[in-house]
């Protein structure tokens, strides 16, 4: 558990460190686009061989998601060109890291009622300790970035932290059925690479979707 726990904690600030990396370089994040797109990919095609699907929506699924995850690294580092969505996505990003720290860290500490049976360790509190840490950084990373505070912001904060979860669940769902612990182990104390952008995936288009209707 110590062990783990360690190896957690050092992988975590080595990402935090990549994060800060690439967002003063676009090259380290066209590097780790790079890298992590295929893995993830890899990853999930894996996942989903072991998955007691029918073939033809194995196959659906997987094309689906290749798309998906192309799309979603084009459109990263073509946004992140421009230094005002740049801000704003890097700041979602946080958000997506806060929400899965908060849960974790809520979760354990607190414990309490499961939050459904797809994920037997996610618990009420880490749910909500997801969205209370959300809310905090990604408000933070917002007044740090423009100096200005809006009640928008929370509404923001809560819809990317929800979506987080919810793509957390859905690989949790595939892992369940696929009978697998973590989606790989790239990631020394946290898995794999779905194992921690299961929830960015979903929740960084969910964010900046609602960012985007709510200031109109």
């Amino acid at each position: 558990m110590v062990t783990n726990l360690n190896k957690r904690l050092v992988t975590s600030l080595t990402l935090f460190l990549l994060l800060f990396g690439i967002f003063k370089s676009n090259y380290l994040l066209v590097f780790t686009l790079l890298i992590f797109g295929p893995l993830s990919l890899i990853e999930f095609y894996t996942l989903t061989k072991k998955v007691s699907f029918n073939k033809n929506l194995i196959i659906l699924i997987n094309v689906s998601f290749t798309i998906y995850v192309f799309s979603f690294c084009i459109l990263f580092f073509f946004f992140s060109n421009f230094i005002q969505l740049k801000m704003v996505l890097f700041s979602l990003l946080f958000c997506c890291i806060s929400s899965d720290i908060g849960g974790y860290t809520i979760g354990n500490l607190i414990k309490g009622p499961k939050l459904t049976k797809i994920s037997p360790n996610k618990t009420i509190s880490g749910a909500i300790g997801s969205i209370i840490f959300s809310l905090l950084f990604f408000s933070l990373a917002i007044y740090l970035f423009t100096a200005n505070f809006s009640y928008k912001i929370i509404l923001i904060g809560i819809v990317t932290s929800i979506f987080c979860q919810i793509g957390d669940l859905f690989f949790s769902f595939l892992k369940r059925r696929a009978k697998i612990k973590d989606s790989g182990n790239f990631l020394p104390g946290h898995g794999g690479i779905l194992d921690r952008f299961d929830g960015i995936f979903l929740g960084i288009p969910a964010g900046f979707f609602t960012l985007i209707y709510v200031i109109k």
